[in-house]
């Protein structure tokens, strides 16, 4: 699948090695960035966030902002296709030993060419529950 004038950006998904563009390039890529300890990288030593550091850990009330604020600052540093509008904590998940956070958004496929044209609104569902370590749908 080549790039396009309405969306440029081109991956390889991590676990298939097929073409991935669009909304799916975005998520696996805000996934790899949730996954990343910073100085974890070689040659990109400050790519990634602080999301490592709380996995695996009990979340309380007092420590959620400064997950939800690890979150949200790793997309807006590191991916330019989504700007954050809302954040939703499911406190039901929390209560459980699993943390699953929405954040909703507007998906700018073209931003990484400078070109910040809003495509519509999507929402990012971050699970810190799962077996391995975390899900982004």
């Amino acid at each position: 699948m080549a790039t396009t004038a309405s969306d440029p950006s081109l991956g390889i998904d991590a676990h298939s090695g097929a073409s991935l563009t669009g909304w799916s390039h975005v998520l696996q890529s805000l996934r790899d960035m949730f996954l990343t300890r910073f100085g974890s990288r070689l040659m990109r030593e400050w790519y990634g966030s602080f999301v490592p550091e709380a996995l695996g850990r009990n979340i309380t009330q007092a420590e959620m902002l400064p997950v939800i604020a690890s979150i949200t600052s790793a997309i807006e540093q590191w991916e330019p296709r989504f700007l954050v509008v809302d954040v939703k904590v499911d406190a039901s998940s929390a209560r459980t030993g699993a943390l699953v956070i929405t954040v909703r958004g507007q998906f700018r496929p073209r931003a990484l060419l400078g070109d910040m044209t809003v495509e519509g609104e999507r929402a990012l569902v971050v699970d810190m529950g799962t077996s391995d370590g975390m899900s982004v749908r």
